[in-house]
């Protein structure tokens, strides 16, 4: 089992940048493909970024060229770092840890922990 604590979250004007951060318990996180996920409110969580163990990167169409997600399996955390922010990125946004893909995957149904969310609010 693994636990997951997002941090890095706030308010930002529009064009500026955020790092999430989530680190993740336990000594067996570079054997899980990671992913980040976020929620509007009155809306789908839906996916953003996922990276796989070895470092292979996938993202969401609506973020991709502003946002990169990174590891580091010795610090048992996984970034996002987000810029070029919009208000339609306003949302709480969850990391979460799949053990049982082969690869990274963008359907939620395949992560099998989640982190409690962190707030990210892009001002116009």
């Amino acid at each position: 089992q693994v636990q997951l604590v997002e941090s890095g979250g706030g308010l930002v004007q529009a064009g500026g940048s955020l790092r999430l951060s989530c680190a993740a318990s336990g000594r067996t996180f570079s054997s899980y493909n990671m992913g980040w996920f976020r929620q509007a409110p009155g809306k789908e969580r839906e996916f953003v970024a996922a990276t796989s163990r070895s470092g292979s990167t996938y993202y969401a169409d609506s973020v991709k060229d502003r946002f990169t997600i990174s590891r580091d399996n010795a610090k048992n955390t996984v970034y996002l770092q987000m810029n070029s922010l919009k208000p339609e990125d306003t949302a709480i946004y969850h990391c979460a840890a799949d053990r049982r893909s082969s690869w990274y995957s963008s359907r939620k149904e395949n992560y099998d922990y989640w982190g409690q969310g962190t707030q990210v609010t892009v001002s116009s």
